[in-house]
């Protein structure tokens, strides 16, 4: 039975609404086993490259997972419950009856990978340069934090100055830093030449920029016995190799410098995987399922470029992109399509018109929302043809209203301008490409050329930072716990922030107030009801073109490799793989 937590008084965990499933007196989290053994490697494949080991801040391009690796916190989230934290560098949490404020008190005996102690100085400087200097992610939290102060030996209270109930628990999930190792540094400035010194079950013990990272486990890790962290952690060292594309990825994969792949092309899993380490059992197909949702996958299109700023355009490109036909080239329609950015979750937008709650929070905007938003939406689905005649003339048709028709073979407007654009693509993903070459076979037949260009990672993070594309691939993940993050993905207020991750430009009073809606409501009924109304504001404003969605995990792993039984409910989500997965013999 969970834990019967009560405001004003310091407790093991904290939960978005209720209580934490685990109680007070949890040996370990549910889909872990305190009894794995450790040892071992896992390698990974990584397409494109690096030249920062700094994940913490904007500049340089960082392999993403380090922020996971690296950045131990005070509380870490269970992977098994929408939004819940446990303790982890923390020994306690407690906040006020309204959650203004939240207090964590550091455990004894918290360390630092060189032996040093963890201390309040550490935690305030962490959190003040973060906030101030690092990346911007961290950067929404900080402005609504009124005052960060040390009440006790060990402990400190956020007080906040916005009325949030998220960010008790952001204020839990921040990395903490050793203040010490950047002292006379630049915390902003890219660098190899740094590499952070955490708390965390693990450290870089190895590197080539561009190349490979290699992370070993700490055998003297203090937090081994902290309930959160007991059978995580147990393979001795974490290897992610780069490769310039997927095909070299794969290759080594196929002849064991790589032992876990996670696939996300169904047409490779089915007719490729068929190589002698599966034949003979040295590697497992594994198939795994999970309750996250479907997240935003697709091209996004930038409405600060004018090619895109009407929506009938963007609504043009949505049904010149030939889905059900692309579907089945890719994937032998073997994938359904993501369908709002919450598909697949109890929280994605519901056919028709918006009803009950949903349609009362919209309806203020009623004048600004797009049309679909209250009447009910739903993408374009072509015949599956390649010549896709009902989407390519409802294209045409959103087109003129829009201003452009063809003349003489080429889209233009009436100064006799061709209406063009270009998509950005990273290097490396032959999937992306096939995609867009059939998308712009499809754009021919409106008498539109646009101008494919591939980046090398470097460049792609620099031009995407700068929101210098018109049309590029985006991927963004959610969880059944939205919160502030949304603002930094869709806010008005980041829309501009270089190295943000509103791609698309979002501007939207309704998209804002939604966002502060989940943020403040009381009851799981308006969360869901807020989040339901966000869903349909972002879909029916055609930001992106989505593709389809993976509600399995399928990973190709070495038969050493293993996991437990029990899968969580974000079976997929970093933090599942490698932290559970153990090496056996």
């Amino acid at each position: 039975m969970a834990g019967q937590i009560t405001a004003a008084e310091p407790q093991h965990g904290i939960a978005m609404y209720g209580d934490p499933a685990l109680p007070p007196d949890f040996v370990s989290l549910p889909y872990a086993n305190p009894d794995a053994p450790t040892g071992g490697q896992i390698v990974t494949a990584e397409v494109g490259s690096f030249d920062s080991l700094n994940p913490f801040i904007r500049k340089g391009s960082t392999p993403w997972q380090l922020r996971f690796f690296l950045g131990e916190s005070f509380m870490g989230r269970s992977l098994d419950e929408p939004f819940s934290l446990y303790g982890v560098l923390a020994e306690s949490v407690e906040t006020g009856p309204n959650r203004q404020w939240v207090e964590f008190t550091l455990r004894e005996g918290a360390a630092f990978s060189d032996g040093s102690p963890v201390t309040v100085e550490d935690v305030m400087w962490s959190y003040e340069t973060l906030g101030t200097v690092g990346h911007p992610r961290y950067l929404g939290f900080w402005s609504k934090v009124e005052s960060l102060e040390q009440v006790g030996e060990r402990t400190v209270r956020f007080t906040f100055n916005t009325a949030d109930r998220e960010l008790a628990l952001l204020a839990g999930m921040r990395p903490i830093l050793k203040k010490a190792q950047w002292d006379g540094v630049d915390f902003a400035e890219s660098t190899t030449e740094i590499v952070p010194i955490t708390s965390a079950p693990y450290v870089i013990e190895d590197f080539e920029p561009g190349r490979f990272v290699s992370l070993r486990r700490n055998p003297d890790y203090w937090g081994k016995d902290v309930p959160f962290r007991r059978g995580t952690h147990n393979i001795d060292e974490v290897r992610l190799e780069f490769f310039g594309d997927e095909t070299a990825a794969f290759e080594a994969f196929k002849v064991g410098e790589v032992n876990s792949n996670r696939e996300f092309n169904v047409a490779r899993w089915e007719s490729q995987y068929n190589f002698p380490a599966v034949q003979n059992g040295d590697v497992l197909l594994s198939v795994l399922p999970h309750e996250r949702p479907s997240g935003m996958t697709g091209f996004v299109m930038n409405t600060r470029r004018d090619q895109f700023s009407d929506w009938r355009v963007r609504d043009a490109m949505m049904h010149v992109f030939n889905f059900e036909f692309i579907n089945e080239a890719m994937t032998g329609g073997a994938q359904p399509r993501i369908t709002s950015y919450w598909s697949n979750s109890p929280l994605g937008m519901s056919d028709g018109p918006a009803e009950g709650r949903v349609r009362e929070f919209l309806e203020p905007f009623s004048t600004d929302l797009l049309p679909g938003a209250l009447e009910g939406y739903s993408l374009p689905v072509a015949d599956g043809s390649e010549r896709n005649r009902a989407g390519t003339a409802a294209a045409l048709e959103q087109m003129e209203a829009a201003g452009w028709t063809v003349q003489d073979g080429v889209m233009r407007n009436a100064n006799g301008t061709a209406f063009t654009f270009e998509i950005l693509l990273p290097q490396g993903s032959s999937e992306n490409q096939a995609i867009i070459d059939m998308f712009v076979e499809s754009l021919a037949r409106i008498g539109v050329t646009p101008l494919v260009s591939v980046a090398d990672s470097a460049q792609f993070k620099e031009r995407t930072d700068a929101y210098d594309f018109d049309m590029t691939y985006y991927r963004r993940g959610v969880s059944l716990s939205p919160g502030n993050e949304q603002y930094g993905y869709y806010g008005s207020e980041n829309a501009d922030q270089i190295g943000g991750r509103n791609l698309m430009g979002v501007k939207s009073p309704a998209v804002d107030a939604m966002i502060g809606q989940l943020l403040t409501s009381e009851s799981q009924e308006d969360f869901v009801a807020s989040v339901k109304a966000l869903d349909r504001i972002l879909t029916t404003g055609r930001y992106v073109i989505p593709i389809y969605q993976w509600n399995i995990s399928r990973v190709a792993h070495a038969k050493e490799l293993q996991y437990p039984d029990y899968i969580p409910i974000f079976g997929d989500w970093p933090g599942w793989q490698p932290d559970v997965w153990w090496y056996a013999e």
